[in-house]
């Protein structure tokens, strides 16, 4: 199966020559992504990768990219964090119907992330809400790709927590 998520990467003072990583990350595997290079010291890249299962073909880009270029630092695996209107998009509705859908049931939909003027939400938690709904007809590998990239960006986030002590 085909997927398509986009991983976006800090990149170390030192290797910020983009010609060259760009190179590396071809010889590497990366010639199914996408790369994108707006921010100076920034790298963003767009795969449609082929692969057995989501999980498989993040996991994939992500050992690729470390290979190609080991002093990037993860920022985001994507699809995840969204904003209504993100999500209005990815399941094809209006703004307006998804954000009737958080008024109506605010006590089964999906806690933000973070909530505030502009609130976001994991985008794995709202579509297997919808899922459970029954009314909507969700591309099973969006769900699929949905968790995989939350699994990536909580784990990722959770290194970074220092230790409990108890």
């Amino acid at each position: 199966m085909e997927y398509t998520f986009t991983l976006k990467y800090q990149l170390a003072a030192e290797d910020c020559e983009t010609d060259a990583i760009v190179e590396r990350l071809g010889e590497a595997g990366c010639d199914d992504a996408l790369v994108g290079i707006g921010l100076p010291g920034r790298l963003a890249l767009e795969f449609t990768r082929e692969a057995g299962n989501a999980e498989a073909a993040v996991r994939s880009a992500l050992a690729d990219v470390r290979r190609a270029v080991p002093s990037a630092t993860l920022i985001e695996a994507a699809p995840d964090l969204v904003g209504l209107t993100d999500a209005a998009e990815i399941v094809g509705v209006s703004r307006q119907n998804m954000r009737k859908l958080m008024l109506a049931h605010p006590g089964n939909f999906p806690a933000p992330v973070h909530e505030g003027s502009a609130s976001i939400w994991h985008l794995a938690d709202i579509l297997s809400w919808l899922q459970g709904r029954g009314n909507y007809r969700l591309a099973q590998d969006m769900l699929e790709l949905a968790e995989v990239a939350m699994q990536v960006n909580v784990a990722k986030e959770a290194r970074r927590l220092p230790p409990l002590t108890i």
